[in-house]
């Protein structure tokens, strides 16, 4: 059985979508849909825009919701792409809801501009950050975020996204990060090796520091209209299928300020049946994570580009 993954921040880039918008009408109706939305013109942003507009959250969210539902409805409409569950890495979770009929699209690209504005307004610019941690496993990060904050008295520090065996992103203040990349020894986990990779974000995702952002959202979510789901959407904070309106919403809620549970949300997918899934966005980032988590049992394939759309013709249709 198919399943749908939709990827976040950190898979946008220059020209993202063009091959939708030049080759299929819904997608270049849906580009006009979303920039009415949020009244920003997203096709100039996502063909013409650099890499830096891009990387502004309250523009990455809205583009990369834009093009995965540009996508999802291409592969639904003009390929009888069905999914059995679907789930999505931090705002990739709008995509699936979205996808999933929970959400109208319209409602969505206004949630999504808006969590952006607010995730980057809860914390002050350089205050925050956010760290990759490769090496360990999530009770590792866990006890070595605890260890920091008790070194320092100071804090916080916490699993953010645990993407993957072994890479796993740790959030919050940014004075303490550095001192825990500075401080570290190899012999607090056996002489693991362990190496720190300081990311280039606006603000500290996932973590208690953006309890701000979660009120905001919890505003704006509570005044859109959501609907039971078509499909199951796991979702980040449970790694749980959901298609009941008011727990997708309370999920996407509490999301902002929770760790992202990456790995058991792909595993919980596989469990429900899915043996393959497309990566409905334009990069590969979630397909690299889904081959450290579980290549065996879950053939992930990308959508970059026409060629490789009209190449799932084949097994969409032998479904």
């Amino acid at each position: 059985m198919w399943s749908a993954l939709f990827p976040g921040q950190g898979s946008q880039h220059p020209g993202m979508g063009r091959f939708l918008y030049d080759d299929f009408q819904s997608a270049r109706t849906l580009f006009e849909e979303g920039s009415d939305a949020i009244h920003v013109n997203l096709k100039k942003l996502c063909f013409e825009g650099s890499e830096a507009d891009l990387s502004l959250t309250h523009n990455t969210q809205p583009a990369l919701l834009l093009v995965s539902t540009a996508l999802f409805n291409v592969l639904r409409d003009e390929f009888g792409f069905a999914p059995h569950a679907a789930a999505g890495h931090s705002v990739g979770e709008y995509a699936a809801v979205v996808a999933a009929g929970a959400l109208p699209f319209a409602a969505g690209m206004k949630a999504v501009r808006r969590r952006g504005e607010a995730m980057q307004e809860a914390v002050p610019v350089g205050v925050g950050g956010m760290t990759a941690v490769l090496g360990l496993d999530a009770k590792q990060i866990t006890e070595l975020c605890e260890w920091a904050e008790k070194q320092t008295g100071d804090g916080p520090v916490q699993p953010a996204n645990i993407n993957a065996p072994g890479q796993i992103v740790i959030s919050g203040k940014k004075t303490v990060l550095d001192w825990l990349a500075a401080n570290f020894k190899a012999e607090m986990f056996a002489g693991q090796r362990v190496k720190f990779i300081p990311l280039k974000v606006s603000a500290p995702f996932h973590c208690s520091m953006m309890k701000p952002a979660q009120e905001v959202m919890d505003a704006v979510l509570n005044g859109l209209p959501f609907t039971e789901a078509r499909f199951p959407v796991v979702q980040n904070v449970t790694a749980e299928p959901v298609t009941d309106p008011a727990v997708l919403k309370k999920n996407l809620i509490t999301q902002v300020s929770a760790p992202v549970r990456w790995i058991e949300c792909v595993e919980k997918v596989r469990d429900l049946g899915c043996d393959r899934a497309i990566e409905v966005g334009s990069a590969r980032v979630i397909a690299g994570l889904v081959k450290k988590i579980d290549s065996q049992r879950l053939q992930t394939f990308n959508v970059g580009t026409l060629d490789e759309l009209k190449a799932l013709a084949g097994p969409l249709k032998g479904s």
